[in-house]
């Protein structure tokens, strides 16, 4: 199931550099995955349940038997902020956003909004994955639909 084509997998990063998450076992297929433009996220294979942030046991029905897998990688923007103060010199303004995809109620993701200002940004508008890259590591990221 592929999340995003692959001209979208990889795109330009508003940010000038992005932090590299901590090291976690759990965690580390989420921020590898996107080098084939999918993005996946933990489902235990007990309930069905997907599970983000990733965390053991399942807290639907408590079974340890969670796995990686793909998922749409299309969304809604639940909410959003514009980030104006300038981190590094010369930073433009970027949209912090809480996606909600639509596999699961209440599946969400922190990400950025990219592909348009961010003044076009809305509640409700429909996104879809890409990935930006720094350290060997793929950041899921949402560009709006056409």
């Amino acid at each position: 199931m592929s999340s995003s084509s692959s001209a979208e997998s990889i795109v330009p990063d508003v940010l000038a550099d992005r932090a590299v998450p901590v090291a976690d076992p759990l965690a580390d297929f989420f921020w590898r995955s996107g080098r084939d433009g999918v993005l996946r996220l933990l489902r235990c294979q007990a309930c069905g349940y997907y599970l983000h942030p990733p965390s053991l046991p399942c807290p639907r029905c408590l079974s340890p038997d969670v796995h990686p897998e793909a998922v749409s990688g299309r969304a809604l923007v639940h909410s959003f902020t514009v980030n104006v103060q300038q981190w590094v010199p010369g930073q433009q303004p970027y949209v912090i956003a809480v996606v909600e995809l639509p596999e699961q109620e209440g599946l969400r993701l922190t990400t950025n909004i990219l592909g348009c200002p961010p003044s076009r940004v809305h509640i409700d508008q429909p996104v879809h994955v890409a990935f930006v890259t720094h350290h060997d590591l793929y950041y899921p990221v949402f560009l709006p639909d056409p």
